[in-house]
Parts: C-alpha cells; structure tokens; sequence
C-alpha cells in the first residue's frame, strides 16, 4: 500500500470517528431538552434517508470532481451540521445536514481505491477500510458517551476557565467539530488523481435517467448482481441484528439496555478479524467462494437462543462478526471493481448505498412490526436467521460458477 492509501485511510478513520461520536452528542441533547423519546431513533432514520434520496445525484458529483476534493466539500458540510447544531437549530434538523455529507462522503471514500489501487490490492484495502471503520464505530460510541458526561464536561471546562459555559452535549459537539476540522485537514493531502467516468449532462433529469440506467446496468451484471446482493443483505440484517441482539440479551442474560448495547462491541471485533483474515487469505477473483459463509452466518443468531452464558455469548458473537467480514469485505471489493469498470466508481458505490439503506429501512421496519404484533423474541431470531441462510444460500447456487475477471 502507498502513502496516498494511509492518508484515505487515516481521514476516513478521523471522519467516522466523528460521526459515530456525533450521534451520541445528538441524543444528549435530545434528552438535556427532555425531546420525546421517539426522537433519538429518527436520528438514524433521517441519517439513513439522506443516502437513498440523494444516490441519484451524489454518485455524479463523485465522479464529476477528484475524488479528494469530494471528500473535503462532504467533511465540510458535516462540519456546518455540528456548527448548526452549536447555534440552536433542532438536532434533527442539524442532523439532516450531516446526513447529505456523509452521503457524498461514501461513494468518494470508497470509489478512490479503484482509482488508486490495482484490482488486486482491492480486497486488502477493503479490509483496512473496514477495520478502520469498525475502530471507529467503537471509540466514537466511547467517546461521545464519555463526552455527554457532565462531571467530565464540566471537569474540563473549568480547566479550561470556560465553567458554566457550555452543557455537556454541546461540548460534545464542539469536540466531534474539531474531530471533522482534522478529517478535512488530512483531506487537503490527497493526491488530485484525474477524473474518471465524469457525467456527460448534469441536469438533474439526466442524473435521474442515468442513476436508473446505472441500478439496471449493475443488477443485470452477474458480478454486480452478486456483489451487490449480497452486500445490500449484510446491511439490512446487520441494522436488524444489532436491535435483536440487544433484546435477546434482555432475556437471556437479563442485561440493561446499557449492557446489552456493549456487547455489540464483541461482533465489532470480530468484524475487524474477519477483515483482517479477508485482506490476507481472499483474492479478488476468488471472492465468490466466500459466500459459505454466509450461509453460516445465518446459523449464529440462532444457537444463541440456548445461550444463556457471558462467554459463549461473546464467542458466538466475536464469530458472526468473523464470518460477515470475511465475506463482504471481498464483495465490497468485487462491486467497487465491476462498478469502477460497468459505470464509475462512484456512480457503482452510490448504487450500493442507496441499495443497502432502503434494505435496512425494510428488514428494520419488519422486525418492528413483529415486535409490535407481540412475537416472542426467540421466534423472531429463528426467522432472521433462516431469513439470512436461505437467502445466501440461493446467492450462492445462483452464481458459485461466475467468474471474476
């Protein structure tokens, strides 16, 4: 890997950080003016629709500009989200704004490496970018619970001689500020690589025309079909699993809501094994042979029904973070290079994301339903995990002889 890849990477880490750590901010200060309680989970919500909306256009202006200079506009516009939020517009609203940046963030962040990179060195970028994003999943959770804490808040505003200056969430968001302050400054290092695949029109009925074009091109691909399915599934059912895991552990192990939420810090290290087994042990061209896995995957959630175990839990938890990683890591891959060579990169991640939070909004939307039709919690594990098995399985027998060139 070259230094231009270590400065991605280090922006996208610096990036992540802050909106992960932003989202806790946000619902400190929902709670601070006693917001209704429905509130905090809309911020997800309007987070995820920003990326459906606006796929048609962001994809296009990826592609449209060097993808650095992409980066740097998005870190900015998520920095006059947190500056709105500072001034008093409602966090929802604020939260709109960081939404769109970080809409136009991915297909750039992402579609670069292909740009950058030979196809071979594709599936060991992913695994970096992946296990970057994982760290900072987890530290940015760490760090805007720790942040939204008064007694620290007010601890280091009074070192600072700014006491009774600033509540706990919005000193928060001044730091996760500075956090997009430092993204956008490490963005200003990345090389200007020339512009690939620029949109011949930028009319927003031709943008519209060629997002469809581009949905079709990729879903009639048997490459892009299966790197894209596959990748819009782990998403949707990654989202569903994260709410399910939470109530399972209410149950099995009868956790707090605070307890349970930390073990999903277990399933975030097994993500960055997994990543890190993918970089090494997966090719490019070889990548459809991990779908196995996620046949298996499917299994996990399942077997914890019988847990009732700290250790196992986590075991089996550390191994569905594992088994996801060491086989999307290699389809992000795949879909990056079909995308980079059918339509753009950035037109191709743009596809992904728009394909994979409306999957999210669905698999989501389902388990709300069940839980609110009163369905035993257990039943619903045995229906996602059969859900997941079956449908990587028929992915699997579908396209286990395509071949990747």
């Amino acid at each position: 890997m070259n230094r231009a890849f270590y400065t991605i990477l280090l922006a996208q880490f610096m990036s992540a950080l802050a909106d992960n750590a932003l989202l806790f901010a946000a619902i400190g200060l929902l709670v601070f003016f006693a917001a209704p309680d429905w509130h905090s989970p809309l911020l997800q919500t309007v987070f995820v629709i920003a990326y459906i909306v606006l796929a048609p256009l962001v994809g296009a202006f990826a592609d449209a500009l060097p993808k650095g200079r992409v980066m740097l506009i998005a870190n900015t516009v998520k920095f006059v989200g947190c500056i709105a939020m500072l001034g008093g517009l409602h966090p929802l609203l604020s939260y709109i704004i960081v939404g769109i940046g970080a809409a136009m963030y991915s297909p750039a962040k992402y579609g670069i490496l292909t740009e950058l990179l030979p196809p071979e060195k594709l599936v060991v970028a992913n695994s970096w970018m992946e296990g970057a994003t994982v760290a900072a999943i987890v530290l940015g959770a760490i760090i805007g619970g720790a942040l939204i804490n008064p007694l620290l808040a007010e601890s280091t505003l009074q070192s600072l001689g700014m006491d009774g200056q600033l509540i706990a969430p919005k000193f928060a968001i001044v730091v996760t500020t500075g956090l997009y302050l430092g993204a956008a400054v490490i963005n200003l290092f990345i090389p200007r690589l020339p512009i690939d695949h620029k949109p011949a029109n930028n009319s927003p009925l031709f943008l519209l025309h060629d997002f469809g074009h581009s949905f079709m091109l990729l879903w009639r691909d048997p490459l892009g079909q299966v790197s894209l399915a596959v990748t819009t599934l782990f998403w949707g059912v990654g989202a569903t699993l994260r709410l399910l895991i939470i109530e399972w552990a209410a149950l099995n192990l009868k956790y707090s809501l605070g307890e349970a939420t930390q073990l999903t810090a277990a399933t975030a290290v097994g993500i960055a094994l997994g990543s890190i087994l993918a970089g090494k042990y997966v090719r490019l061209e070889h990548a459809i042979r991990t779908l196995p896995a996620g046949i298996v995957l499917g299994l996990i959630p399942i077997s914890l029904i019988w847990v009732e175990s700290l250790t196992l839990a986590l075991f089996l938890l550390i191994l569905l973070g594992v088994l996801a990683a060491f086989f999307v890591v290699p389809m992000n891959a795949l879909l990056q290079h079909r995308g980079h060579l059918l339509m753009g990169a950035g037109h191709s991640i743009a596809q992904q994301n728009f394909n994979e939070n409306i999957s999210i909004l669905l698999l989501t939307g389902a388990y709300a339903l069940m839980i609110r039709a009163d369905w035993h919690i257990h039943t619903i594990v045995w229906v996602f995990g059969l859900f997941i098995s079956s449908v990587m399985t028929a992915i699997w027998l579908r396209h286990r002889n395509d071949v990747v060139h």
